[in-house]
């Protein structure tokens, strides 16, 4: 059984306002236990961090020193975390944990004996269930997915990447969103944690893939339920998060096709995804 020493939880602040309150409200909730509950925090200037500190006995202010990018960030807090601590719940500011959320993470945990990453059931404020247990993207499906996925949603590529229409069900994934994630700390840091070069975006892609290559589980956990209000520091620059999108893509995919059979792959990318990235950029 988990003890309270064995769980902390860290989430990324940049300037997160009322999200954050809402957050560590909904961490009280989640368990039965109290983790250790720590704030990186990437130079946050609304004061919600030094609040929520003041607020809530028992949460950490780590300051980054710099905007790190959201894995990064990540890897510094899990870093500074008591050797104690094994399972570690990454989570957005903006994500809200329903009441035993996190109590029953660590249940199916104890059922996968291999889960290296467990994600709950996302719903989107609506209500509507967010594909968040999804399918390696690989060049063909992330072309197709990438291609059509805003001018035909539905398109055959797109619904094999994100799973849509299937009922959700405890089950391993490709990779799970990085929202809200329970990772194993020893997993994590046996594949050397997020990787830094992805200041935002396809880090949980990428760690998903690397943590399944390594003989580990990403495991869906739909009995655990969150509401992720998505976007909040996004919608400050929409054109350089959508740049930042793009990069990670090719980051993501380019990694895969490495050496010089790869070079026509990854020159493809870098032009594909250019013009995408532009006209993206431009529409918003």
């Amino acid at each position: 059984m988990t003890t309270s020493e064995q769980l902390a939880v860290v989430t990324v602040t940049f300037s997160p306002g009322a999200h954050l309150e809402s957050f560590l409200t909904g961490v009280r909730a989640a368990t039965v236990l109290q983790p250790r509950v720590v704030l990186a925090d990437n130079g946050s200037t609304d004061g919600a961090p030094e609040a929520a500190v003041a607020a809530h006995p028992g949460v950490e202010l780590l300051r980054t020193g710099e905007n790190l990018g959201y894995g990064a960030a990540v890897n510094r807090a899990v870093a500074d975390l008591p050797a104690a601590v094994e399972w570690v719940l990454v989570a957005n500011p903006d994500v809200r944990l329903h009441p035993g959320s996190l109590d029953e993470l660590l249940a199916v945990a104890a059922r996968w004996p291999r889960a290296a990453a467990l994600g709950p059931l996302v719903r989107e404020p609506e209500g509507d269930v967010y594909p968040s247990a999804r399918a390696v993207p690989d060049l063909v499906s992330g072309t197709g997915h990438a291609v059509l996925g805003r001018a035909w949603p539905g398109n055959p590529f797109s619904a094999a990447y994100r799973r849509t229409g299937e009922e959700p069900v405890e089950r391993t994934a490709g990779w799970l969103s990085g929202s809200c994630l329970l990772l194993r700390r020893s997993a994590f840091r046996s594949v050397g944690g997020f990787d830094p070069r992805y200041f935002m975006y396809f880090e949980d892609v990428d760690l998903g893939d690397r943590l399944s290559r390594a003989g580990w589980w990403n495991v869906y956990a739909p009995s655990a339920e969150v509401v992720h209000e998505q976007g909040h520091a996004a919608r400050r620059a929409p054109g350089a998060m959508l740049a930042a999108h793009h990069a990670s893509a090719y980051r993501f995919q380019a990694d895969r096709h490495p050496g010089v059979v790869g070079a026509p792959v990854r020159l493809a990318l870098r032009v594909g995804l250019a013009v995408r990235s532009r006209l993206a950029v431009r529409a918003a």
